[in-house]
């Protein structure tokens, strides 16, 4: 079972970035397309900002984890991350193995007049 840390990630080389796209919006939280950890065990993100109020580095995120052969998925603890300063990763999770398909879940501010907007990098 994977473990929330909610700590900073110094990183670690061999974790890759991404920016995943948006893929829903649904009770409160906006969650990312698909993403595959890359050989790096744990996934931490980065560069946190809300793209209307850019000034809001800050936001609470959680992971979808997809479970091996199609069960239900498994969701972790949310974690608060701030940005501050850009490239400070906070981790998420750790004990992840290599191909460990996910999904980055935001919880949202504000609905109007738009679902909230957060741009982030997530590494894995």
């Amino acid at each position: 079972m994977p473990s929330a840390a909610g700590a900073t990630d110094a990183g670690r080389g061999r974790c890759a970035a991404d920016r995943p796209g948006t893929d829903f919006y649904a009770a409160g939280r906006v969650a990312s397309v698909p993403v595959a950890v890359h050989g790096c065990g744990s996934i931490s993100v980065s560069h946190v900002r809300d793209v209307r109020a850019p000034n809001d580095r800050c936001q609470t995120f959680l992971l979808m984890l997809q479970a091996p052969g199609g069960g239900e998925p498994v969701y972790t603890t949310p974690v608060r991350a701030c940005a501050t300063p850009p490239h400070r990763r906070t981790v998420l999770a750790t004990g992840l193995p290599d191909g460990t398909v996910f999904r980055v879940l935001y919880e949202v501010d504000y609905i109007d007049p738009e679902p909230q907007r957060v741009a982030f990098t997530v590494w894995s």
